[in-house]
């Protein structure tokens, strides 16, 4: 979708050359609208060797088993959204152990997918019945029987094949920077 009017000051947009990129840009005021994006985050908890999937009752992936997740909230933390994201689809809670994967989508809106390995704390999974009808702790073994949606295998094989820890979180940074959510080596 174009804009078509400025989310500033509600005057038409019209198309302008803006650092060497054609961008619709209010012609009132200086706001310019820099494209349309999307954050997703997805979940990978482990429990006695088996991970978590659900199997997505809407579009997009609708019948597909996928790790849980969803996309990320305006002013949520990228962690507190897939924490957020595991309960309200699963009934699991965990919490953030690493950041183990980007997938970066160019498109009409550009998606931004962050993938999470999790520790797994507590709760036997339940699907909401709204985004997710049914959820569970499955081996590989098990899942090769199932409708896994592709890139969740890619997820899968990256999360329990890696040698690495992933990002961490730094939860005591040298510089304090409230209000970030700061993952490095």
């Amino acid at each position: 979708m174009e804009a078509k009017y400025c989310m500033t000051c509600g005057s038409a947009m019209e198309l302008r050359d803006v650092d060497g990129t054609p961008r619709s840009a209010c012609t009132a005021c200086s706001f310019v609208h820099w494209g349309n994006y999307s954050v997703g985050v997805g979940a990978l908890v482990v429990k006695e060797d088996k991970v978590l999937l659900v199997r997505r009752a809407q579009e997009p992936g609708k019948g597909y088993w996928t790790t849980p997740g969803g996309y990320i909230e305006q002013n949520e933390l990228i962690h507190e959204t897939i924490c957020r994201e595991v309960l309200e689809e699963t009934g699991v809670e965990a919490v953030v152990k690493s950041l183990v994967a980007v997938r970066d989508q160019p498109s009409r809106i550009h998606n931004v997918y962050i993938a999470f390995s999790m520790e797994y704390v507590s709760g036997e999974p339940t699907p909401d019945q709204f985004e997710v009808d049914a959820a569970g702790f499955y081996s590989l073994e098990e899942m090769a029987t199932m409708n896994v949606a592709g890139f969740t295998k890619w997820l899968v094989k990256v999360a329990l094949d890696s040698q690495e820890d992933g990002l961490k979180m730094d939860e005591q940074p040298i510089i304090p920077l409230n209000g970030y959510g700061l993952f490095r080596i």
